[in-house]
């Protein structure tokens, strides 16, 4: 089968590679019939982390061709969510609504030895915690928006609960990548009066305008934060969502964040310490965030998709092939396209 290998800097291929298999008795094999290209994903793109021959890609829906002696809730023919990290759904931890911190977590793509969904097909381990059936066909309408879930739409919308967004209240969104745009439908839907996106591409500030964004700061830096205080009458913002991951994207959430507010940090953080720790301490700030809980959020946001409320699948603004991949890091990494999608 033919999968997506990162092997260094601006060096990502589609190999041939051993057809996925069943290896222990909680897996399914999945036939992924969507995945797309993350934002994190190019953070090893351009040199970062990564090990020779990492497979890529966390975010799938696929078809269940196979599954383990001990996988009870589905069946071969389940078209199914995969979220980027795989859980169990029986810990502590995924009891409490926390899949990411399961104990035997793994985070497809990205963990040594485990599948990545950029690829024909792939193997899940601990199915029956992780994946989620969906009620629709491969080919529907919905399909972008649904394969959201799997992680942007759900990273977006941990933002915001985090963040603590409310009715009435005042968000500013810290990016305009696909999550802070999800941040902003996020945002929206939890009843936020007022959302600023701090964004810089018009693509991407006419996209967040359509899904909600009320305002728009292009600025950067000191900047930024005069011209968020500015429009917010000096008091700063209820809820800053963090969807960078850069210590810059940070500096300028606390900044900007009111006092008694709240930050969602939902970047990848590329910093060792969160910046800032003096103004958001006497600000009486929380700060907060991490990965998102994807598995489990797909109950509550999913409705909304089914009836059309939320349309978070127009991110995507580009389709390719497998073979296509390459050229799809390069057109995100290039600021071409907003967010890929994958149809093997």
């Amino acid at each position: 089968m033919k999968a997506t290998l990162m092997h260094g800097r601006h060096d990502v291929r589609v190999e041939s590679v051993p057809d996925a298999t069943l290896k222990e008795p909680t897996d399914a094999l999945v036939r992924v019939t969507r995945a797309c290209i993350c934002g994190s994903d190019l953070w090893p793109y351009n040199g970062g982390p990564n090990y020779a021959g990492q497979r890529m890609g966390h975010e799938a829906i696929g078809m269940v061709e196979a599954v383990g002696s001990e996988v009870r809730t589905l069946k071969k023919g389940d078209l199914v969510i995969m979220p980027f990290a795989s859980s169990d759904g029986t810990c502590p931890f995924c009891r409490e609504a926390l899949p990411t911190a399961c104990v035997s977590v793994h985070f497809m793509g990205n963990d040594e030895g485990y599948d990545g969904a950029q690829a024909e097909a792939l193997r899940v381990p601990q199915a029956d915690g992780t994946l989620y059936p969906i009620p629709v066909g491969e080919d529907d309408a919905l399909m972008p928006s649904l394969l959201t879930l799997s992680d942007v739409m759900a990273t977006g919308h941990h933002a915001a609960v985090v963040a603590r967004v409310a009715p009435g209240r005042t968000a500013a969104v810290v990016g305009d990548g696909a999550v802070g745009l999800c941040g902003v439908i996020a945002a929206r839907r939890l009843g936020a009066e007022r959302i600023i996106l701090l964004g810089r591409h018009a693509d991407r500030i006419a996209l967040a305008r359509e899904f909600g964004a009320t305002d728009v700061v292009s600025d950067r830096g000191e900047e930024a934060v005069a011209r968020v205080m500015e429009l917010t009458r000096g008091e700063g913002a209820h809820s800053v969502l963090e969807c960078v991951g850069t210590g810059a994207a940070t500096d300028t959430a606390i900044a900007i964040a009111r006092p008694g507010g709240a930050v969602g940090r939902v970047g990848v953080p590329h910093y060792d310490a969160i910046p800032l720790a003096q103004p958001s301490f006497f600000k009486n700030v929380v700060v907060g965030g991490g990965p998102a809980p994807a598995r489990a959020y797909i109950a509550d946001l999913l409705p909304d998709m089914l009836e059309g409320r939320i349309q978070p699948g127009r991110v995507f603004d580009r389709t390719v092939g497998l073979d296509g991949v390459p050229d799809g890091y390069r057109a995100m990494n290039e600021r071409e396209s907003i967010k890929v999608m994958v149809k093997p």
